[in-house]
């Protein structure tokens, strides 16, 4: 008896519904594993960015400074850094315009909020394609498991005497397709599950400083300086 398990046979013997069934899987499989090193990367740049910016800017850097060195960036800045650019900006051209204490923090709170929304959607993007990867490719796999068994037991319709050595083999190729489905899903819901917790966290985090930067901007009021 064989029990070698041929998965490259079987789905080159499956019928084509199966194979376009495993073909779409791969993709899916394909596209997740390509968002999930990325989107990795991106918050680990992320992560050690605000590390590195929330250490100059608690060391009593001057702010003027440090915005000079976030706009020489330009649009190379984001994450925490983008939060006070944004902030610091806003604060120092109202100032210019002579506005009253409570409309220039004003404005700079709500120039700091919008930078914390851009920071937010650039962190979630393509997690939603792992979440619905990870919902949908097990009922994928499940459509052409079906397929494949009913395909399977209709070629039997002819014959007076069945065994399952007949419809075994049809039975095999049908359930790689589930198998398929699986191995695209679990690291899909895996990853989207970690990175929505660690974007949750920076987004905390983020907050956290967006409200201690403008208490900074209350105590100081229109003394800060002007000369960014």
């Amino acid at each position: 008896m064989n029990g070698d398990l041929n998965i490259p046979d079987l789905v080159l013997h499956a019928s084509l519904p199966v194979k376009a069934v495993l073909l779409v899987l791969i993709i899916f499989s394909f596209m997740s594993w390509v968002i999930i090193f990325r989107k990795k990367a991106m918050l680990d740049a992320t992560q050690r960015e605000a590390n590195a910016f929330e250490e100059r800017f608690w060391s009593g850097s001057d702010l003027a400074s440090l915005y000079r060195e976030a706009s020489a960036r330009g649009e190379g800045v984001h994450g925490m850094e983008g939060i006070f650019e944004a902030g610091f900006r806003e604060f120092a051209r109202q100032r210019q315009r002579r506005m009253d204490t409570r409309n220039l923090l004003e404005a700079a709170q709500r120039a700091m909020r919008v930078a914390l929304m851009r920071e937010v959607d650039r962190m979630e993007h393509n997690l939603e394609f792992l979440a619905n990867v990870g919902s949908i490719s097990p009922y994928v796999g499940l459509f052409g498991t079906v397929w494949g068994i009913m395909a399977a037991f209709q070629g039997l319709g002819s014959i007076k005497e069945a065994t399952i050595a007949m419809v075994a083999p049809g039975i095999s190729e049908a359930l790689v397709a589930t198998a398929m489905g699986l191995f695209a899903a679990i690291p899909a819901v895996w990853a989207y599950n970690r990175y929505a917790t660690r974007v949750e966290r920076l987004t905390v985090r983020f907050d956290t400083f967006q409200d201690e930067f403008f208490s900074i901007l209350q105590r100081q009021g229109p003394a800060a300086d002007d000369h960014a």
